[in-house]
């Protein structure tokens, strides 16, 4: 678990320390407090870009008049088994784009953290996460993949950077320059490969998370069916486990795209164009029909039924939740923090509002914030 984590001149803080309780941390405190900014700082002890996406030269802290973020860091002691752990990250230079890890003192790559440490989390843009934007649902999914599968990560990140360059060598072609068919078919092998690892780890992933929900059975969370749609979903390659066969459809089909990706100046085709569907089984309707609460219901379901499963696994989850509350009612509150009891978690809750959380009062560490700190109430 982690006993503290310290930040250096990150978001809107210049110095700051948070401890952490060994269950639920409560941080509360009115809106621009800089709760959210502690979350984000947690989720960046493991690879990507943390709970808001940022990038490493948004989120060092900025003085009036500064054009650049000054050079920032995240550092965390972990309780493990007879042993202490510190992890730390940040950046060097002011404005630097490279993002440098450290385990116990010594250079270690991004992977590495995920040996100590499994954040999960859910934002208040999750709370309409089926009726939003498709590449966020996959983003989300692809997150609750990796802290369970961390070599999806790296397939992910293989894929993307190959889809890149073959899109930019397509609309330079198309602009006069004829793209080279022999790099182009290079990028495309790269692409097959590191494609078809992610589309099966995300079938497997699938699979075990829709057991988990399964095994949940009658919650005060709705259930939801879970599929993925997409090229090789669509075709029946993504659940066979037949990795031949995947790449060689994956490697055809971006052949045959070529020319129509160039016009569009975009990719069309890929495992990049897979969503996450679900249905609310007790209202037998698409989850994107339902309300703010009830996606943010069946969101914290799935959260749920992950983290147990990485508990069962002896991974090492921690849970953070921005605005907790928001869009539940009371005994759907009061559900949520006993299920995170009982499943023995870390946890990390934010709301702006105390009262909130009343019914943790005595069993979860309750943190004030503001924008000078943290301080335990």
């Amino acid at each position: 678990m982690i006993v503290s984590i310290a930040l250096t001149d990150f978001r809107s803080y210049a110095a700051a320390r948070l401890d952490l309780a060994e269950g639920i941390t409560v941080l509360h405190g009115p809106n621009g407090a800089g709760k959210t900014n502690g979350l984000e700082a947690i989720s960046l002890l493991s690879p990507g870009r943390g709970l808001r996406g940022a990038t490493t030269a948004e989120l060092g802290r900025r003085e009036p008049g500064e054009a650049r973020g000054r050079p920032w860091a995240v550092s965390a002691v972990l309780a493990e088994i007879d042993d202490e752990v510190r992890i730390g990250t940040g950046v060097q230079g002011a404005g630097s784009s490279r993002r440098i890890v450290r385990i116990d003192g010594e250079p270690a790559p991004p992977g590495r953290m995920l040996d100590h440490l499994r954040p999960l989390w859910a934002t208040p843009e999750h709370d309409r996460l089926f009726a939003g934007p498709r590449a966020e649902r996959l983003r989300f999914f692809d997150r609750l993949v990796f802290a369970a599968d961390p070599d999806h990560a790296a397939h992910v990140a293989a894929y993307e950077k190959a889809l890149k360059e073959r899109l930019r060598l397509l609309t330079e072609g198309a602009e006069g320059r004829p793209a080279d068919p022999l790099w182009l078919d290079a990028l495309e092998d790269r692409l097959a490969a590191a494609g078809s690892r992610a589309v099966l780890g995300r079938a497997a992933a699938l699979t075990a998370l829709q057991s988990g929900i399964d095994a949940r059975g009658d919650r005060p969370f709705p259930q939801a069916s879970l599929a993925l749609s997409g090229d090789a979903e669509e075709r029946g390659l993504a659940g066979k486990g037949d990795e031949p066969a995947l790449v060689a459809f994956l490697r055809e089909g971006f052949s045959r795209a070529r020319s129509r990706d160039a016009a569009a100046g975009r990719s069309l085709f890929g495992p990049h164009r897979a969503d996450l569907t679900a249905i609310h089984r007790e209202k037998n309707r698409p989850a994107a029909e339902g309300s703010s609460g009830e996606q943010k219901a069946l969101v914290l379901n799935l959260i749920l039924a992950q983290v147990g499963r990485l508990k069962d696994e002896s991974a090492r989850p921690i849970l953070l939740l921005d605005e907790a509350a928001a869009h539940l009612d009371a005994n759907r509150r009061a559900a949520l923090y006993d299920e995170i009891e009982a499943l023995g978690l870390q946890a990390v809750l934010t709301g702006a509002e105390r009262d909130f959380f009343a019914t943790l009062e005595g069993r979860a560490r309750f943190v004030a914030v503001s924008p000078d700190g943290f301080v335990a109430d």
